[in-house]
């Protein structure tokens, strides 16, 4: 019920939200690090049903993270990307009885990490998150000036890229509800919400286009 209709919706809230949460196995306890992380590549067939699996990501933390040395062998990992969310409280919409709820949209990208060697591979995922970062910002900075600072912080950085595996991703959008309701949800959300309730409401109203889409 709660999966997404379009494909292209998951790869954006992968490309909107790219300050992932990155969990792997430590040696005792599991590792769990939020850090930048953007795609690479799509999978061989972009405009298959599954672009993401078998794409690659990029992604970098700080080499003094107990996590980046945990990593340095590989393995497994999981990346979290969390799209917007937002309480659902009964008042916003006439059904009773009722209970209140949270809706979110959420993916997790498995895969196997690969730990990439320091200088100029490192250097080009860190330029290659900022011109993807910008672009999502619409800010346009130019790098260059400062391409000699980013080689001077560089030691600091541990750099990889993951060979995402398996894709799960939920939009949990009340659409269990009847169109009425949702339609309530939606404009509360717009009217009270903050700013990720408001992207909640386009969500919920992209995925009922889409709903009606596949029904019309």
């Amino acid at each position: 019920m709660y999966r997404p209709r379009r494909t292209g919706d998951v790869i954006e809230t992968v490309r909107r939200n790219p300050m992932a949460l990155v969990a792997g196995n430590g040696a005792r306890t599991p590792f769990a690090t939020h850090a930048p992380v953007i795609i690479e590549r799509l999978a061989a067939d972009p405009g298959g049903a599954d672009p993401l699996t078998g794409a690659s990501l990029l992604g970098h933390m700080n080499r003094a993270n107990p996590h980046w040395r945990a990593l340095r062998d590989g393995g497994d990992v999981l990346a979290v990307f969390q799209g917007p969310h937002a309480y659902i409280s009964p008042a916003a919409y006439e059904q009773r009885p009722a209970a209140p709820t949270w809706n979110f949209v959420t993916v997790h990208l498995r895969g196997r990490i690969e730990p990439l060697p320091p200088g100029e591979p490192t250097l080009g995922v860190v330029t290659s998150t900022v011109r993807e970062l910008e672009k999502v910002a619409g800010t346009a900075w130019d790098m260059t000036d400062s391409l000699g600072y980013f080689r001077k912080i560089l030691p600091g950085v541990g750099a990889f890229r993951v060979h995402v595996e398996t894709v799960e991703a939920m939009f949990k959008l009340s659409q269990e509800h009847p169109a009425e309701v949702r339609r309530s949800i939606r404009d509360h959300l717009s009217a009270h919400g903050c700013g990720m309730g408001r992207e909640l409401s386009e969500a919920m109203s992209a995925e009922e286009l889409a709903a009606d889409r596949r029904t019309g």
